[in-house]
């Protein structure tokens, strides 16, 4: 019994000593220490030796005390080898560095990203720089093992590749083919009659196969999201009462292939509560009466533990309001089970009330502290707000000068009444210069130059200069507006426009033929009224010089021009020779231009429209971003007069809807909706045009009061309107012939749509996919309109903020038109559109 007790006892002695590294001293004689040297050292100092050995100058160095000096240098995990040496009065320590590691690279990993992988190997001591032991590849290979057995990922292979470099570094080259995650093949609870297994795992992140699957990933088996949905269950039964539910056990059961799993989930209901008596005790700093409005849950309820949350958080946030920036709220219950009730006490401690020493910006090198400090709503100073300190958020985010917007509020040291709030930003490009080719469906090849900077210099002004060319339109923009033109907020800004639009050259059908050259300019001002309402106005000039040509535009254009113009409709005449060269009429006897009412010219004729323009808005914004909203409202009313005095007199009004609505944490809502309606008034409402059928034929005996003009009509179809359906193309038209057909617009838009949109399939926060129900359609007047005419497109949306420009893909299948409809399912556009 003896002889193999000391053999265990010697092989855990040789195997401790196998852990711990060779311990290898000289075999010298017990002697004085008079100096250290350090031998075989490369990138360690002899300093951290000396700061190991746990010998010194002067010390008596004998054969015991040496082996314990070799243990702690092995200890340190710095070296592969370690010797003592004498030299006379010298001790040496002779050292063999392990090897540094140089870079460790990871292939084949799809599923989880490099930077969490390395994360876990960083917990583990294994990271870039550190000391390489080779004992540690097997905790490598473990340590990502477990973080795709996390992932629902047992077939994962690890295979570490050691790569010895000079100077004596390593390279560990980690191959990861990550297979095929199980799937939940089935999820079944056991113990609960009163709730059907689909009634209470709804919401569970985890689930069975099912046809969306694909996106959700909801039937691939994950540790956590499973210890996540078992808290869901507890919290379900809570909600209703269930005092006493207790997930008793849970089995988790895998394929022998690995593939497929079965959870079984065992649960105790236990009964129904009631609530007994409530009661709010402690400092409650505010009128007491005040806070026990703010209790949600009330005697003879049932018991309900989110709405414990719902008033702890209620009173937390009230008095966080109000500069209690670390109050806490205790429920405490009391629970009779005999008589199945509990009485619930919410004890309010609120701390010190805090006030806010410093605010601190990070993250913005471009952007000024001043451009973000106007935005903020809590004040250095004042009482600490959680209300304010969230709405500086959402204006932070909606300035789209940021990726993320994150604050921290830490405890200032020694002052339990002051926190700093620290706000960590991360800047996006808010400057663009871009030179390129762009197409669109309806306008063919679009060349561009644009210079956009909507954080000019990091001051928050927004700059824009653009030039655009296609075949058959010019247009220049410049563009600078001061959003804080006062400390108050009010915005000051001007726009310089010239357009140049030559549809009577063009092939498409998408517009009427008429030629339309317009330059203008505008002042404009805003003025916030609150932190989400504000109105706008501005004060412009703009010349149209239209040309029109008998042959191809639709006479109704011309004879509107002719009517609602009057006496001012008569120009000098002007041809277009075979060359495409202006030509001007012979002068009369008193050296004048010949005027002839520009009816009896051709085919040609240019017209020119001046006006003077005041545009009017009002709108409401609660939306909680800039790029990519998600929750929130944008309500605008706009109008637009054209003064009296001006050649044509009229007006348009307008109305903006859109709401942002979250529905689960993969998908959201989004609801908009247009209207538009313009029409003429004064000395144009008083002209009397002519009214034409569809074919472009006076209909005998009817006239009408000239209207809206008709380049400010409304147009509806294409992919910024009602996708499906080609640009422009829905609404009033002239036909020429059956099969050519000109729009004309209308003087009233409804439009609107319905989109799905699924912020997380995509990591690029600037990429989106949606499911859309599109609707809309241009009338000649309010009377015309009709549900049954709205044309009605469902489809599929992929946007892209790419480098290059907004690339939008969109696929619809109009499902209500008529007939004659012109349909483009698949549409797309590349690059900006000024």
């Amino acid at each position: 019994m003896t002889r193999p007790t000391v053999r265990r006892c010697l092989l855990s002695l040789a195997l401790a000593a196998a852990i711990a590294g060779p311990v290898q001293a000289q075999n010298f004689d017990a002697f004085t220490v008079a100096d250290i040297r350090v031998e075989g050292l490369q990138r360690i100092s002899a300093g951290t030796v000396f700061t190991y050995l746990p010998v010194e100058k002067g010390d008596t160095l004998d054969r015991s005390r040496s082996s314990e000096a070799i243990r702690a240098l092995f200890k340190t995990g710095f070296f592969s080898d370690v010797r003592l040496e004498r030299q006379g009065g010298i001790l040496v320590v002779v050292v063999i560095e392990r090897p540094a590691i140089n870079a460790i690279t990871l292939s084949g990993n799809k599923d989880i990203k490099s930077d969490d992988l390395l994360g876990g190997l960083r917990n583990i001591g294994l990271t870039e720089g550190e000391t390489f032991n080779p004992l540690n590849l097997d905790r490598v290979t473990q340590e990502l093992i477990r973080q795709y057995n996390n992932r629902g990922k047992y077939n994962v292979s690890i295979t570490p590749t050691i790569t010895n470099l000079d100077r004596n570094r390593v390279d560990i080259n980690i191959v990861i083919a990550e297979g095929k995650a199980a799937r939940i093949r089935d999820i079944n609870i056991v113990g609960n009659p009163t709730y059907p297994d689909l009634q209470i795992r709804e919401g569970w992140e985890s689930g069975t196969s099912n046809w969306l699957s694909w996106y959700r990933r909801d039937d691939q088996y994950s540790r956590e999201k499973l210890s996540g949905d078992l808290e869901k269950l507890s919290n379900y039964y809570l909600d209703r009462g269930y005092v006493d539910f207790n997930v008793e056990s849970t089995q988790v059961a895998i394929t022998p292939d690995k593939r497929d799993i079965f959870v079984t989930a065992n649960v105790a209901e236990g009964e129904v509560y009631t609530v007994s008596s409530v009661k709010v005790t402690g400092d409650t700093i505010l009128p007491m009466e005040d806070i026990e409005k703010l209790v949600a849950l009330q005697e003879g309820n049932t018991f309900s533990r989110a709405l414990v949350e719902l008033t702890s958080d209620s009173i937390i946030a009230t008095l966080g309001n109000i500069g209690y920036a670390f109050a806490q709220v205790n429920p405490v219950p009391e629970i009779d089970r005999e008589g199945r009730k509990i009485a619930i006490n919410f004890f309010v401690e609120p701390g010190p009330r805090v006030q806010v020493r410093r605010i601190v910006f990070t993250g913005n090198p471009t952007t000024a502290d001043e451009v973000m400090r106007r935005e903020m709503r809590q004040f250095e100073g004042a009482w600490f707000s959680q209300a304010a300190l969230d709405r500086s958020k959402i204006r932070l985010q909606r300035l789209g000068f940021f990726d993320t917007v994150d604050i921290e509020t830490p405890e200032v040291a020694g002052q339990p009444d002051q926190v700093d709030v620290v706000i960590n930003v991360k800047e996006r490009n808010s400057g663009q210069f871009t030179f390129g080719l762009g197409y669109q469906q309806a306008y063919g090849l679009i060349t561009s130059a644009q210079l956009t900077q909507t954080n000019f210099l990091g001051t928050g002004n927004r700059f824009s200069l653009a030039v655009q060319n296609n075949s058959f339109s010019k247009q220049f923009s410049l563009g600078i507006t001061d959003p804080y033109f006062t400390d108050d907020g009010v915005s000051l800004g001007f726009n310089l426009n010239y357009s140049d639009y030559s549809y009577s050259r063009s092939d498409s059908e998408n517009l009427a033929q008429f030629d339309n050259a317009v330059a203008s300019g505008e002042f404009q001002i805003g003025i916030p009224l609150t932190e989400t309402d504000s109105i706008s106005m501005s004060l412009g000039i703009d010349r149209n010089q239209l040309t029109t040509d008998d042959n191809s535009t639709p006479p109704l254009l011309i004879d509107y021009l002719v009517n609602s113009l009057g006496d001012r409709a008569r120009f000098p005449q002007f041809h277009i020779d075979d060359d495409l060269n202006a030509t001007t009429p012979p002068e009369n006897d008193d050296g004048d231009p010949t005027t002839t009412d520009p009816l009896q010219n051709g085919p040609f004729r240019k017209w020119n429209v001046n006006a003077w323009r005041v545009q009017l808005g009002w709108q409401r914004d609660s939306r909680n971003d800039f790029l990519m909203p998600t929750r929130g409202t944008y309500n605008r009313v706009g109008a637009e007069i054209v003064l009296p005095g001006s050649d044509l007199e009229y007006y348009r009004l307008s109305y903006n809807f859109e709401h942002y609505l979250p529905i689960t944490n993969w998908m959201g809502l989004k609801i908009g909706a247009e209207l538009g309606y313009g029409d003429s008034y004064g000395v144009t409402k008083e002209q009397t045009c002519n009214v034409y059928d569809d074919f472009g034929a006076i209909i005998p005996g009817q006239t009408t009061n000239c209207g809206l003009p008709f380049f400010r009509n409304y147009y509806a179809g294409g992919p910024q309107s009602v996708r499906g359906f080609e640009t422009n193309t829905i609404g009033p038209f002239y036909a020429f012939a059956a099969d050519f057909r000109q729009p004309i617009g209308g003087s009233f838009k409804t439009a609107g749509n319905f989109e799905l949109y699924f912020p997380t399939l995509f990591d690029n926060r600037g990429t989106r996919l949606s499911a859309f129900i599109d609707y809309g359609n241009v009338y000649r007047s309010v009377d015309s309109w009709e549900a049954k005419t709205l044309r009605i497109s469902a489809g599929l949306s992929l946007q892209w903020q790419s480098p290059v420009g907004p690339i939008a893909i969109s696929y619809a299948a109009p499902f209500q038109r008529e007939r004659s409809d012109k349909l483009e399912r698949l549409q797309f556009t590349f690059g900006g559109r000024f």
